[in-house]
This record gives C-alpha cells, structure tokens and sequence, in this order.
C-alpha cells in the first residue's frame, strides 16, 4: 500500500475532481437505491477521496466567514438521513434552482453517512458560489470517531484512509456564516471572545477546534432560554448563553440576528 502522502499527491495528478467528475457522482449518488446501484457498488474510495481534496482546496479559496446575499435556504442537521436530505432538496429545489446554506452536523447517526456528506460535498465542488457548508461539531474527528461516521467509513469501504481524508477536508470548513450583512449564522453559538466579524474572517484553517477557543464556541455553544450571561455548556463544552448576551452581540456586531442549528432553522427562506 502507498505511504498515504504518496497516495493523496498520485491522486491530485491522475484523478483530481472536477465539475464534471462532480456531476458524474452526483448522477450515481440519486441512483442510490436501485438495484446494483449502492454506493459502494458505483463510487470507489479513491474518488471520494479526490472529493474530500477538491472540496478541502474549494473551502480554503473562501472566506472562514462567508458572507451570503439573499435569497437563501437555511438547513440544520442531517446526521446521515440521506432521504430526508433528498426530501428538502425535492421541496426547496435541488442546486442551483436554490441557494443553500447548510449550518454542520452532516455525518454520524444516520446510516447513510457517505452519500449524505458525498452529495453535499459534490454539490459544493459543483456549485461552489451558491451552495454553501458550514462545520458542525460532529465534523470533529474526537466526535465522528465515535458516533458512527468512522466505523461506516470501515464497514463498507474498510477505509481508515478515506476516513481521515474527511476529517482533513473538515478541519478547513467554514464555521459562520454572514446572510444580508444582518444575519449571523452558526452552528453553535456566540462566545465571550468573540467581539468583531472581522475575528471571525481572519479564522486559520486548518482548524482543530478540540480545546476551549473562539472556534470551539461556534461549534458548541448552545442558547438557554432563562439564562443570564454566560455558563459552562451541560455537555462539557463550551457555554451556554441567555437573551441577554444574544441582545448585547447582535449591538456589538450590528446585525439583527443570530441563527445556529439549536434553534432547529430548517429549510427556511430569507428573502
């Protein structure tokens, strides 16, 4: 077996993804379900692989804020439940008939990991302008690792490889989202060290984001209604925080509001 540097630079030069590959994978990723047409069966591992590298390279030629005119679908979490991404996309219009933002949490969970995230992935490398990824906090290889996403990526594929090459291609997402200049999108919340859209631009990616940070907030942080400031998160990470600390950030950053999956926005249009 390649080293697997030596794998992922043969890959770039002799099966680098591009839009018609994209649109190729598309096609038998909505074939998914029909006799002999499984994904394993239809996508071998070295092309999703050259995804995960077009989409890592495509995330990192973008802002770490992305900063989005209306119209535009806001989604939450789709935790590997492929049918009812295909469901939104029959109900909101499949890309580019809408302009997506999805808020993270794309993998464990559901069964079918692999041709949630592929698809998404595909649409990404294919639509790069108009469709758009944030990271969630299952896009964390300490979470994915044990949630189902790693033990998928083994069990039918038996790829430890095409596992990490995700996480790599995770690790370079975007974490927020600027809809209309006035909507601040996330997949968790607002932080205490967050005081400017300009610290959320200069972002690094790659980007760990497993210790206590400005990136771990944005992954973690949950509102609590009744709360008052900000406290330590129940779920061992991050903070949770009240009306009034949402109130005093919308002033500090001047938009009007902040949007993140906890609030269960799906599938909504702001015009």
């Amino acid at each position: 077996m390649m080293h697997d540097m030596t794998y992922y630079s043969w890959l770039h030069e002799n099966k680098a993804m591009n839009e018609t590959k994209a649109n190729a994978m598309i096609v038998r990723l909505l074939s998914v379900g029909f006799p002999e047409k499984g994904l394993t069966k239809t996508v071998k591992e070295g092309e999703i692989i050259a995804l995960c590298l077009k989409a890592k390279e495509i995330f990192l030629s973008q802002s770490s804020l992305i900063e989005i005119d209306p119209p535009v679908r806001v989604c939450g979490d789709t935790h590997g439940q492929y049918g009812d991404l295909l469901r939104l996309f029959s109900r909101g219009g499949f890309p580019p008939t809408s302009n997506y933002l999805f808020l993270g949490d794309y993998v464990d969970r559901g069964r079918q990991n692999l041709e949630t995230i592929c698809l998404l992935f595909c649409y990404k490398v294919k639509f790069p302008n108009n469709f758009f990824l944030l990271r969630g906090n299952h896009e964390c290889s300490n979470v994915n690792r044990v949630y189902g996403f790693y033990e998928e990526c083994n069990r039918r594929y038996q790829s430890p490889r095409m596992w990490q090459a995700f996480q790599d291609t995770f690790q370079c997402m975007p974490l927020c989202a600027l809809v209309g200049e006035r909507i601040l999108c996330m997949h968790g919340g607002i932080s205490p060290d967050l005081k400017s859209l300009q610290q959320l631009r200069q972002i690094p990616r790659p980007c760990d984001a497993s210790t206590p940070s400005l990136e771990m907030d944005l992954l973690w942080a949950d509102p609590v209604v009744g709360l008052t400031g900000f406290q330590a998160n129940m779920r061992g990470a991050s903070y949770g925080f009240g009306p009034d600390i949402l109130a005093t950030m919308c002033k500090t950053l001047n938009i009007d509001l902040v949007g993140c999956q906890v609030l269960a926005i799906n599938n909504v249009s702001f015009v």
